[in-house]
């Protein structure tokens, strides 16, 4: 099953306005000669964190391949390191894929090949190309070379297939301590390519796995396992970022040594357990990752960040993890035009985050609904409307988009405004409410402020004003020329709410950065949550959690997705308005 829509047989007209990058163009050459019946592909993240933004470019690229091309994009876990594995990411990496707006035709994990793995392994020791070897890791690494020095032979290169046989079956018994042994693939010390020297295909690790227990004392590495799976699934094409290209050679070495294709009897333990034979020779395929600045990506510092308390956990608004911006108010339509906008390339580069959020208010600009709220409230009173007078006003939810209907707004003889709304002296440009002049407050009319109250510090705390009854909707009066039009909320009807406006995370473009002698966490930003406490209207209030409102001349926000309830309303700042990070205010 694909995650999207899709015609095996587009029309001329789809294939003209078909997306264009060099992956797809392989994909359609591919199709067109003959090389492939359909397209297979599959998403491998490894179950050890949570996915982040980074990770949102390959999920729309593998299943948005395999679905524009009427083929199937497999979910894969590389579950292949169980000592930092948790089905806690496991399922959430399941979640942020069907939140993305896509499904799999299979779910597999690399651990039901392990039995595949193992055999592959006798299979490549019997051939002479595979052998066990005893040096600890630090002589594997004094052997290994430098990328202008050749590397060295084990000295253990050369045992016979009858030792190097009997010795990886021990291993995979449990005789040995943990790192006392390896098999190596028997390769080429002097290639200038370092992946070629002799790399370990399998390590002694006696750690309980989720999925197989204590069954298996030794583990696979990552290049031997993601190969192989890529073959026993008969994936067609294996995207990868670009830090796997140098790894190229060794996977296609893996499954050209192995050859699952023309050796049906290693996939005898996945045929006896129901899996269908689909073995096939896969293409790898780099692009460029996905880097923005003002973040880190880095699932070691994202860890710390949660460990050491520094954010309130993986799914805090401020991390770029998919659980969090998802919680930030992004949107699967949003993440899907960014990555369109970004493209695929084989440059990696720095992305300004404003890609990031220019999708998001593009896309919400013309789907989310309008709604009033006030984040720092200063009370207004229209003395020459009776004590207790209210009324209800009808607003469109959306001012492009008729479909979205109407709503209802109350309003009363008291309401709330933004304080910095108000200037008793005003700067020169200021076009809001300042004392005799004229305002239009959104829907209701024009008023006049005729006097600020102010306490006993001298803080404006009420603001008195006078009502035009003929600029009243409808009215004569309605269309009179003011310079400012405030938003409002009825003092009587508007809801308490808890307001969190997020920012970027860090200060500074570039956190990773430490040539100034400052670590990622100095550069932190201490503004990017500030926590007030203001009013919505009661339609905003009503919210479902996790739906989305332009709070108007506010910016973009969204009901938190756990926190928020009608009678407690709690929203958080999606994106503002406009980049205000180029003017200088965080």
């Amino acid at each position: 099953m694909s995650a999207l829509p899709h015609s095996p047989n587009p029309s001329p007209a789809a294939e003209s306005s078909a997306k264009q990058d060099f992956i797809r163009q392989i994909v359609r050459e591919d199709l067109a000669c003959g090389k492939h019946a359909a397209i297979r592909t599959r998403f491998p993240p490894e179950p050890n964190g949570y996915l982040h933004i980074g990770h949102a470019k390959a999920i729309c690229l593998d299943f948005g391949i395999a679905a524009e091309f009427g083929g199937a994009c497999n979910l894969r876990l590389d579950d292949t390191n169980p000592a930092k594995e948790d089905p806690e990411y496991v399922r959430a990496i399941q979640e942020d894929v069907r939140w993305l707006g896509f499904d799999w035709h299979d779910l597999r994990h690399a651990s039901d090949y392990f039995e595949v793995f193992y055999l592959a392994a006798e299979k490549l020791i019997r051939q002479g190309d595979a052998f066990v070897c005893d040096l600890t890791p630090e002589q594997v690494r004094e052997y290994r070379g430098t990328l202008t020095e050749p590397g060295r032979n084990s000295p253990w290169r050369d045992r016979s297939v009858e030792e190097n046989l009997d010795l990886f079956r021990r291993m995979r018994a449990g005789e040995f301590p943990d790192g006392a042994r390896t098999l190596r693939a028997k390769i080429d010390m002097a290639s200038g390519n370092m992946n070629l020297r002799d790399p370990a295909l399998y390590r002694i690790k006696k750690v309980a796995h989720q999925n197989t227990g204590d069954a298996w004392p030794i583990y696979p590495m990552y290049d031997f396992a993601h190969s192989l799976s890529d073959a026993i699934e008969g994936i067609t094409h294996s995207l990868c970022t670009l830090e796997f290209e140098d790894h190229r050679p060794l996977y296609d070495w893996c499954v050209d040594k192995v050859d699952l294709a023309g050796h049906p009897e290693l996939l005898a333990p996945l045929l006896a357990k129901g899996f269908p034979n689909e073995a096939g020779k896969p293409r790898q395929i780099e692009f460029s990752r996905l880097n923005f600045n003002y973040t880190v990506l880095s699932k070691r510092k994202l860890l710390a960040l949660v460990e050491d308390g520094l954010v309130d956990g993986w799914d805090d608004p401020r991390m770029p993890t998919l659980q969090g911006i998802r919680r930030r108010g992004y949107t699967p339509s949003a993440l899907r035009l960014m990555v369109d906008r970004v493209g695929i390339s084989k440059q990696n580069s720095l992305i300004d985050v404003s890609v990031l959020e220019g999708a998001l208010r593009d896309d919400l600009d013309a789907h989310a609904p309008r709604r009033m709220a006030v984040i720092d409230p200063l009370r207004l009173v229209i003395v020459n409307l009776p004590e207790g007078h209210e009324e209800t006003l009808r607003f469109a939810n959306h001012p492009k988009d008729e479909s979205q209907g109407e709503r209802e707004v109350p309003f009363s003889r008291e309401l709330w405004i933004e304080r910095e709304d108000f200037e008793e002296v005003p700067p020169k440009g200021f076009k809001r409410l300042t004392l005799g002049g004229d305002v239009r407050l959104r829907g209701a009319g024009i008023v006049r402020c005729d006097e600020a109250v102010k306490d006993a510090d001298g803080r404006v705390v009420e603001l008195r004003c006078t009502l035009d009854p003929d600029s009243r909707p409808g009215m004569e009066g309605a269309n009179r020329k003011v310079k400012g039009t405030l938003h409002w909320v009825s003092a009587r009807h508007a809801v308490p709410a808890t307001i969190r406006l997020y920012d970027r995370l860090f200060s500074v473009p570039d956190p990773d950065d430490s040539s100034d002698g400052k670590s990622y966490r100095e550069h932190l930003n201490p503004d990017s949550c500030r926590v007030v406490h203001g009013y919505v209207e009661p339609a905003a209030a009503a919210a479902a959690p996790e739906q989305s409102f332009q709070f108007e001349r506010l910016g973009y926000f969204v009901a938190d997705r756990y926190d928020h309830r009608a009678e407690a309303p709690v929203f958080n700042r999606s994106v503002t308005l406009r980049d205000t990070w180029s003017a200088g205010k965080a």
